[in-house]
């Protein structure tokens, strides 16, 4: 399929005619959320228009996403308040962004967290606050209901997305061997969620080839087995196996409890949590207000938008790192910040497409041998005995080739392209999928994530942005290596306490 796909994306539009086949209703939708005209602006530095206002206040944060509305969620509850956030888009949440229709609502991106353990103690205080957790125990509303995943394999849907079915001798020992060693790696204690608790002793030399090479050696040569390990890379980090640090291919497999529960979930995935801590501290989030530039005057620091000069005793830069170097002058170049290109689109599904097999329906559906992820039904978590109309978020990581090509692609092909693809994808198992669909929207995020490249997880200048610098402080979850939300809480919360410290 992989081929395939070259060649549909290689070919252009060139054979796209329409949304439809004749006869049947036309598909509306629309990009959406599209905020690649504001960032760059900030990458081709343009010059502000109008002369801002002063506001003088002790501390600015920039960029709301997880990390952002975390390190808020922090101050407020140690009883700091004179603070604002910066938020660039219209929407706050960053990767946990939602939206909604008349049939449900549904994630932008992040859709679920995986049961926290008890080193991931912000999160499990988070969500005690939340009533997710209560007493210890979970809330059984918010954990995910079964089935929960499914795979298309050998031309039915298995439960569960690690393959189970048709497997040969040598897929069911390969599998094992690599159960065995993360099970090892696991019990040695260097590999934890939030990363930092366990990398003082954690296998540095993981770090120096990639993902790939580390299956090699490890004389890992099924094609199924090798698809899966490259289907969990591109789902937690937007990249190939080849291209993926072997530490955090160890790490994804090797930093949660095998027989954790969960996981948890909302209708709009994420984007629930964001609305819970939007709702503690949306008074002091400013959407709309995109950084310009930061300059250091003497002990204080200057926070420029396109209307307010901020005069602030301290920042917390809770935006994408990679966008530090043109907002900070003199700010070294990121050599090992590398982000993943990433599609989502969101499907509103009038009847339940006939499909292929005969599995009841899951949250989670994944296509083996697909260039995307498959799809999460957002009504999943519904009560009712009967649901016709939903909403499919279907994911696409760009992970093929380089990032930078698969960014200018993303923005080259308009709206009827990418929804012909996604369409295209979901035929080979709902062959009556464009009966069903009457709207596509989707967004694209050119810096969806970043990649844990060979070498970036002890890499100097992470290590070091990851201590911080005085009153300046690196709070993104890029500043683990990778992007999920537990490590971007941590960041949040652990840069409100530095700043908290200093001032």
């Amino acid at each position: 399929m992989t081929a395939t796909r070259r060649r549909f994306i290689a070919g252009g539009c060139a054979a796209l005619t329409g949304m439809t086949a004749k006869g049947q209703p036309r598909i509306a939708g629309s990009f959406v959320n599209d905020a690649f005209l504001r960032g760059h602006q900030i990458r081709d530095r343009a010059p502000i228009a109008a002369t801002p206002r002063d506001e003088r206040i002790p501390l600015v944060i920039v960029g709301g996403g997880m990390a952002g509305v975390s390190a808020a969620w922090r101050l407020q509850k140690r009883g700091f308040r004179d603070f604002v956030l910066l938020e660039m888009n219209d929407q706050a949440g960053g990767n946990a962004r939602s939206g909604a229709n008349e049939v449900s609502a549904y994630p932008w991106a992040a859709h679920y967290v995986p049961v926290p353990g008890p080193k991931a103690v912000y999160v499990r205080e988070l969500f005690e606050e939340l009533e997710v957790l209560r007493d210890g125990v979970w809330n059984e509303r918010f954990l995910c209901f079964s089935p929960q995943e499914r795979l298309f394999l050998y031309g039915k849907w298995q439960e569960g997305i690690e393959p189970a079915i048709g497997l040969s001798r040598k897929d069911r020992e390969q599998f094992q061997r690599l159960e065995d060693s993360f099970a090892a790696f696991r019990a040695g204690g260097g590999f934890s969620i939030p990363m930092e608790l366990g990398l003082s002793h954690s296998p540095r030399e993981l770090d120096r080839l990639s993902f790939g090479d580390w299956l090699r050696g490890q004389s890992i040569d099924s094609p199924l087995v090798l698809w899966y390990m490259n289907y969990c890379c591109r789902d937690d980090y937007g990249a190939m196996a080849a291209d993926t640090s072997a530490w955090a291919g160890v790490h994804y497999f090797s930093s949660r409890a095998p027989e954790e529960k969960g996981p948890l979930t909302w209708p709009e995935g994420n984007g629930w949590i964001a609305k819970q801590l939007l709702k503690r501290v949306g008074s002091f989030v400013r959407t709309g207000q995109m950084v310009r530039r930061i300059e250091r005057r003497g002990n204080r620091y200057l926070v420029l938008t396109d209307s307010v000069r901020y005069i602030a005793d301290a920042v917390i830069f809770a935006a994408p790192t990679f966008l530090a170097p043109y907002l900070m002058e003199g700010f070294r170049p990121l050599e090992k910040f590398e982000y993943s290109p990433w599609l989502t689109a969101n499907l509103t599904v009038d009847r339940p497409p006939r499909g292929a097999g005969t599995l009841e329906r899951a949250w989670d559906n994944v296509v083996a041998h697909s260039p995307t992820l498959g799809y999460v039904d957002a009504t999943h978590q519904t009560l009712r005995s009967q649901v016709d109309r939903t909403v499919w978020t279907f994911y696409w990581a760009l992970a093929e080739g380089s990032p930078a090509a698969n960014r200018a692609l993303l923005l080259k092909k308009d709206w009827g392209y990418w929804s012909e693809a996604v369409l295209h994808d979901l035929e080979r198992v709902h062959p009556d999928i464009r009966s069903c669909v009457s709207r596509i929207d989707i967004m694209r995020m050119g810096h969806a994530m970043v990649r844990p490249v060979v070498g970036s997880i002890f890499d100097p200048r992470r290590r070091e942005l990851a201590v911080g610098r005085g009153r300046l402080v690196f709070a993104n979850s890029d500043i683990s290596g990778f992007s999920i939300f537990e490590e971007a809480q941590f960041r949040g919360v652990e840069a409100a306490d530095k700043i908290l410290r200093s001032l």
